[in-house]
């Protein structure tokens, strides 16, 4: 078998109810569990021989070398000259970097247990502060899994928007609040001018040494001293920790102390379960693997410019938000890891919402719209509410129903009635939505993302596409700067002369 794309592209497109109906293991051979999640790809157009095509090219790709660069620390970022080792941080990586880490993580536990014990005063709020990678993970472990405990009131808030931290310190006592600064440089615009302002209503408030209640995470300890944070209370994190793939560093911080040290440990054990997987398992069983598989059939072959994650548990709301960063910010690239043109289209575009909200506002187009979207329902059979039955049984049967209508569609005599089917979905189930379960369902996104990354030739790394943008907005609060008659404008109608 040819190891290219002409021999992924020139696979029969069978429907999926005849792939059903011709495969009576189609089940078995398309679903497998890892780390108490149940993964399913039957209701995709993968078949054995595309698998075995995807793994031919991934073979040709160098899959495996690059998986074995990835654990073994090697340089993998190439455009920025680094090795990529947030494996590290759960424990699978390098023997001197995971020695790093559990330094790392032992100098934070220290950190929180201090701050149980108070000694830096009654905290019973924290307000962590930063954007991107140094907000996302943070705040989707607080709200998946902070929900029922008491132990510390945990705010995330990454908007440069001022109404975002006033919503914060209308309900926070100052006096009784920890302000954590998330930054991998300590020098982000909006991170620096958020934190300045805590401190400023900290200060106003009467605290009296708001300095004193600040802890840094970051790559740039020396700038963070430079800030005025003291050295006691700044927790870094390995420059080779990209800021997406940051919570299981010291980025994880509010998490762990929102939540306690037991469950953080379950987080990173739960993810390196899954590093285990995607490092020992044959590629025809290897969840990650598979999940690419899917995702570059329908990108490439099938041409969907977008992909749509569904979560169909409230506790799972901030998923798909955490997965258009790291989809989109690791494989939007239009370049190869040699400079070339790519040639071909790399990451969809990635959106979503939650169940059964999302019926109610997107299905529409998902079952009778003219764009191809690939589905993904992710569900978890221990429900997170104490009320009647019903609750949790709808909202699980709304979510199989909807991919089984997906697929199977429904013909009548009018049109405007009718449903194509042959609309691809995949389900990702969870037993209990626990730090375990959840540690390994982010760290097989983590994943998933490296192998599209390597069968399309990218990094999926770096991030330069964030920095024009910002650079350009530096230079107009700088004046002196020219720009086009539009921007100009629209300045000058916002800010007068």
């Amino acid at each position: 078998m040819a190891a290219d794309w002409s021999t992924i592209e020139s696979l029969p497109q069978t429907p999926l109810l005849d792939l059903f109906a011709n495969d009576p293991n189609r089940l078995a051979s398309l679903s497998l569990d890892v780390a108490g999640i149940h993964f399913d790809w039957s209701k995709t157009h993968l078949t054995p021989q595309a698998i075995a095509a995807f793994a031919e090219l991934a073979k040709a790709k160098g899959l495996a070398a690059k998986r074995d660069a990835l654990f073994g620390g090697e340089v993998v970022n190439v455009t920025e000259g680094r090795a990529v080792e947030h494996t590290a941080e759960r424990g699978e990586g390098k023997a001197e970097s995971v020695a790093t880490a559990r330094q790392s993580h032992a100098r934070m536990r220290a950190l929180i247990d201090a701050i149980e014990a108070e000694a830096l005063g009654p905290i019973r709020h924290v307000l962590h502060i930063g954007i991107g990678g140094s907000a996302l993970g943070p705040d989707l472990l607080v709200d998946a899994l902070g929900r029922d405990t008491d132990r510390y009131d945990v705010a995330i808030v990454s908007n440069v928007d001022g109404v975002a931290l006033e919503e914060v310190f209308k309900r926070f006592d100052p006096a009784a609040t920890l302000l954590v600064i998330a930054s991998k440089t300590f020098t982000t615009t909006e991170t620096m001018l958020n934190a300045t302002s805590a401190l400023q209503w900290m200060t106003e408030h009467g605290v009296e040494d708001p300095y004193g209640k600040v802890i840094a995470l970051t790559a740039n300890p020396a700038k963070a001293v430079e800030w005025g944070v003291d050295e006691t209370r700044i927790l870094s994190f390995a420059e080779s920790v990209g800021g997406r793939y940051s919570l299981w560093s010291t980025i994880g911080f509010p998490a762990a102390l929102g939540l306690g040290w037991d469950a953080f440990e379950e987080l990173l054990e739960g993810a390196a379960e899954m590093d285990r997987h995607f490092r020992l398992t044959d590629l025809s069983q290897n969840a990650p693997a598979l999940a690419a598989f899917a995702d570059l059939y329908y990108t490439q072959v099938r041409h969907a410019e977008t992909r749509a994650p569904f979560a169909y548990d409230e506790r799972l709301r901030l998923l798909p938000s955490y997965l258009q960063q790291l989809e989109m910010e690791s494989n939007g690239k239009g370049v190869t890891v040699d400079g070339q043109p790519v040639g071909r289209p790399t990451a969809a575009i990635t959106w979503g919402g939650v169940g059964t909200d999302a019926q109610h506002a997107v299905f529409q187009l998902l079952h009778q719209g003219t764009h191809l979207v690939p589905v993904e329902f992710i569900a978890v059979i221990e429900p997170g509410d104490v009320l009647s039955d019903d609750h949790h049984r709808q909202l699980l049967l709304n979510a199989f129903a909807q991919g089984a209508a997906l697929m199977k569609g429904k013909q009548t005599d009018d049109p405007a009635r009718s449903y194509s089917g042959d609309r691809p979905s995949s389900t990702i189930l969870l037993d209990t939505l626990d730090p375990r379960t959840l540690g390994a369902l982010i760290a097989f996104y983590e994943h998933r993302v490296f192998v599209n990354g390597v069968l399309l030739g990218i990094n999926s790394f770096d991030q330069f596409g964030v920095e024009l943008g910002k650079e350009m907005a530096k230079a107009a609060d700088q004046g002196g700067q020219a720009f086009d008659p539009s921007t100009e404008d629209l300045i000058q109608r916002a800010f007068g002369a």
